[in-house]
């Protein structure tokens, strides 16, 4: 673990988990839980992680949080988890509940027309080798896997498609490691972590875990009662405070949490 904030210290945080009044465990899939994989419905979660997570959510002593920009009904069958945990999808305009509630935010007419003139792009960008996928509020182009020459391609067609919509269409562009998405625009991660927070109250203390672009929102919004926590293989610049590798990094991460906030040592 490497620590990227100077006024970070990684044992404070821990002594910190011990006495904190409530605990809230934000983590992220594709690229943080799981490796990536050309066929998203492959990403299975490292060896062990669902262990830790089974673990720490029969202490019940952590709110643990999935915050992914998969569609929910997409992520539910990859965790394999005994307990339901809240699941925050599609970077927030989705809510799944443990018990089953469902929310999803509300898009604009304006912006819904969008999407779907943008669904229309799809059989062009396929014929081009990509792959897309429609979630609530976005449209994701992907790519992982492709040579550099038919990236470009699909970039290129999307850009130019993009162009042909306006600047303002409702809707946000957005890269991501092996793609871009086009989002409604309004909501993201860091939104997602303000909800939590203010849910929380305080005394709380939280780490939010991710990996990509799209996480760094969710960075920037924790509160000093928390850490942002970049999870992968090669560094890359980042608002996050804590660098940790996975998959021995990140189980280490999970089980001193787990340890430390109550749980079996």
């Amino acid at each position: 673990m490497q620590t990227l904030d100077q006024k970070f210290n990684l044992e404070t945080f821990f002594g910190r988990v011990r006495s904190a009044a409530a605990r809230v465990l934000m983590l992220d899939y594709d690229g943080t839980l799981a490796p990536f994989r050309i066929d998203p419905a492959e990403a299975a979660p490292y060896p062990g992680v669902i262990p830790l997570l089974d673990e720490i959510q029969q202490a019940g002593h952590t709110r643990v949080v999935m915050v992914s920009g998969r569609w929910t009904k997409d992520l539910v069958p990859l965790l394999g988890l005994k307990r339901a945990p809240e699941i925050w999808g599609s970077h927030g305009w989705e809510r799944l509940q443990p018990h089953g509630e469902y929310i999803v935010g509300r898009i604009s007419p304006s912006a819904l027309e969008v999407l779907v003139t943008a669904d229309e792009w799809i059989a062009e960008i396929e014929a081009l080798g990509g792959r897309c996928e429609r979630k609530p509020a976005a449209l994701a182009f992907h790519w992982r896997g492709l040579d550099n020459a038919r990236i470009a391609g699909i970039r290129d067609k999307v850009f130019e498609k993009w162009m042909e919509l306006g600047y303002v269409n409702g809707l946000a562009w957005h890269d991501f490691d092996g793609g871009i998405e086009l989002r409604v625009a309004g909501r993201d991660k860091g939104d997602v972590v303000r909800t939590l927070v203010a849910e929380a109250g305080p005394g709380a203390i939280f780490a939010y875990l991710g990996d990509d672009l799209t996480d760094e929102p969710a960075f920037k919004a924790m509160p000093d009662t928390g850490v942002a926590i970049l999870v992968r293989p090669q560094f890359r610049p980042t608002a996050a405070a804590l660098w940790i590798r996975p998959p021995e990094e990140l189980l280490e991460f999970l089980a001193r949490w787990h340890k430390d906030a109550g749980g079996n040592s």
